[in-house]
C-alpha cells in the first residue's frame, strides 16, 4: 500500500486508475490520428489546444469514474456491475462535455474524434478492466502473509483482508497463540526449532502479529531468526489502519496508543486551521446568504417555528456548545432533549425538511458555528449531550473523540453511514481516532474531496 495525504491507498487500485487515466488520453489521440491522419493530428494537437481539449475530455471521464465508485472495493470484483456502471460514466461524461462545450465553445473537441475516441474508451477500458480483473485474482501475484495470533483483530485482519484482492495480500494461515503453547518436542529438538518447523510450511513472505497478550508469548528469537531470512514482520494494528482507515477499538491497548506516532496536534496545525476556519467560513456565508435567506422564508412558510434549530452538542475537551441548523422537523419535537437519531421514513419531518436534509442545505448555517470557533470544517462529528455520555460509558477511549474541535464533516462520515446504535459509533470512533491519529492538511483536504462527492451524489443522508 502507498501512503498519501496520511491515508493508505492500496498500490495496485493506484496504478489502475492512472493506467486508466492513461488509456483514455491515448483512445483520443488514436481517435485524432484516425480522423485527421498523423501529419493533421499532430498539427492539431501542437497548435489547436488538442492537447488541452483531450486532456479535459480525459479529466471529466476519470472524474465520473471516481464519483460512480469503479475504483471502490465492492465494485472492483463485479463484472457486471463494472459494465453497468461503465456505461453511466460514459453518459454522463458526455453531458457534462456538453455543458462544458456550452459554457466555453474554444475546448470543444471535433465531432467526429470525439464519436470515435467515445467508442475506443468503451472498448478499451472495457477490456483493461478484465484483464485488471484476470490478473488480480491471481494468487502468485500476491504478497502470502501469515497472521500470529487469535483474537478479534487477529479475526478481521482475515476477513478484511480476503475481501480486497486489490490489496495484493494472500493470508495462508492463522497461527494461534495456543499452537505456539502446546509444541511437543521430538528427540533432540528445541521450542525454536520446532516454532521453525511449524512457520515454514506457509512459505509466508510477512508474518503480522496479531497476539492479544504479547509478554512471555512472543518467541522473538525465533522470529528474528525468520527476518535475517528476508520474512518482514508488522505489528497487527499498524496493518489494520493502513487496510481499513480505522483504529481497531475493540483491541486497542494502551501502550499503543501511548507509544505509536500521531494522536497529538502540533499548535501551527491548530493556528493554521482556525484562520482557514475564520476564512472560508466568512467567503461560504457571503457566497450562501441569499440562498440560506430564501431557506429561511420558505421553512417559515412550511410550518410553524423558527427557521433555525439551536441544539447543544459536545465539542472540545468535552465542552458544550450550542449547533445550529435549519429546522427540518416540526417545532416541538423532542423538547425533553432526548434526541433520537433520525430514521429514513421519520414522520418528525416537515415535508421541506425532507429535502433539506436529502440535499443538506440544512447544515449550511453551521458555518456560523465555524466561524465562531466552536467548530472547524474537518473533525470528528458532535453529538448530543446525552448520547455522548452514553458512549463514554460503554465505548472505550470515547473521550479521546474530544481532543480535537468537532467538524461539519469528517473521516468517519465519509466512510460509514448513519450511526444509530452502540456497534455503530465504537466503529465510528475507530475512524475519528484514526483521523485524530493522521489530522494534517492533506487528510483534511482528501476529507473535504469524498465529501463532496457524498453530497452531489445525496448519499447517506437522513
Amino acid at each position: 500500500m502507498i501512503r498519501l495525504l496520511h491515508t493508505h491507498f492500496p498500490t495496485r487500485t493506484l496504478f489502475l486508475g492512472i493506467s486508466e487515466a492513461c488509456l483514455v488520453v491515448l483512445a483520443f489521440v488514436a481517435a485524432a490520428i484516425a480522423r485527421l491522419g498523423a501529419t493533421d493530428a499532430a498539427l492539431m494537437l501542437s497548435y489547436e489546444q488538442g492537447g488541452a481539449k483531450i486532456l479535459v475530455v480525459s479529466a471529466v471521464f476519470v472524474g465520473c469514474m471516481y464519483y460512480f465508485d469503479l475504483y471502490d472495493t465492492s465494485i472492483l470484483s463485479n463484472r457486471r456491475e463494472v459494465l453497468t456502471r461503465l456505461v453511466q460514466v460514459l453518459g454522463v461524461g458526455c453531458i457534462l462535455l456538453a455543458l462544458v462545450y456550452y459554457v466555453y465553445p474554444p475546448l470543444e473537441l471535433g465531432r467526429g474524434i470525439f464519436l470515435i475516441g467515445l467508442a475506443l474508451v468503451a472498448v478499451i477500458l472495457l477490456l483493461w478492466r478484465r484483464l485488471f480483473l484476470a490478473l488480480n485474482s491471481r494468487s502468485q501475484f500476491a504478497e502470502r502473509v501469515l497472521i500470529f495470533g487469535d483474537g478479534s483483530l487477529a479475526e478481521s485482519l482475515v476477513a478484511e483482508l480476503g475481501a480486497r484482492p486489490e490489496l495484493g495480500i494472500r493470508v495462508v494461515g492463522q497461527l494461534k497463540s495456543d499452537e505456539n503453547e502446546n509444541l511437543r518436542l521430538s528427540s533432540g529438538e528445541t521450542p525454536g526449532d520446532q516454532f521453525l518447523s511449524l512457520i515454514e510450511p506457509y512459505r509466508a513472505e510477512r508474518i503480522v502479529i496479531a497476539m492479544n497478550e504479547r509478554r512471555g508469548n512472543l518467541p522473538v528469537q525465533q522470529l528474528l531468526q525468520l527476518k535475517s531470512r528476508g520474512v518482514s514482520f508488522q505489528d497487527g494494528a499498524e496493518m489494520y489502519e493502513a487496510v481499513t482507515g480505522k483504529l481497531p477499538v475493540e483491541s486497542l491497548r494502551l501502550s499503543w496508543l501511548l507509544f505509536s506516532p500521531g494522536l497529538e496536534v502540533s499548535r501551527p496545525l491548530m493556528i493554521y486551521k482556525r484562520a482557514s476556519s475564520i476564512i472560508w467560513s466568512t467567503v461560504c456565508l457571503t457566497l450562501a446568504f441569499p440562498l440560506m435567506a430564501l431557506i429561511a422564508l420558505a421553512i417559515r412558510l412550511d410550518s410553524d417555528g423558527p427557521a433555525i434549530f439551536r441544539q447543544k452538542r459536545v465539542g472540545l475537551h468535552g465542552a458544550i456548545f450550542t449547533l445550529f441548523k435549519f429546522r427540518t422537523m416540526k417545532n416541538g419535537v423532542d423538547q425533553d432533549e432526548n434526541y433520537l437519531p433520525a430514521e429514513r421514513t421519520d414522520s418528525r419531518f416537515t415535508r421541506l425538511g425532507r429535502v433539506l436534509r436529502r440535499t443538506r442545505m440544512d447544515e449550511l448555517p453551521q458555518l456560523f458555528n465555524i466561524l465562531r470557533g466552536d467548530m472547524h470544517f474537518v473533525g470528528p462529528r458532535p453529538f448530543v449531550p446525552n448520547q455522548e455520555s452514553e458512549c463514554v460509558e460503554k465505548i472505550p477511549y470515547y473521550r479521546q473523540r474530544w481532543a480535537v474541535k468537532p467538524g461539519a464533516t469528517g473521516w468517519a462520515q465519509v466512510n460509514r453511514d448513519y450511526c444509530t446504535t452502540i456497534e455503530d459509533n465504537q466503529e465510528k470512533l475507530g475512524y475519528d481516532l484514526f483521523y485524530i491519529k493522521n489530522i494534517s492538511v492533506g487528510l483534511d483536504l482528501l476529507i473535504l474531496f469524498k465529501t463532496m462527492k457524498i453530497v452531489l451524489l445525496g448519499r447517506g443522508a437522513r
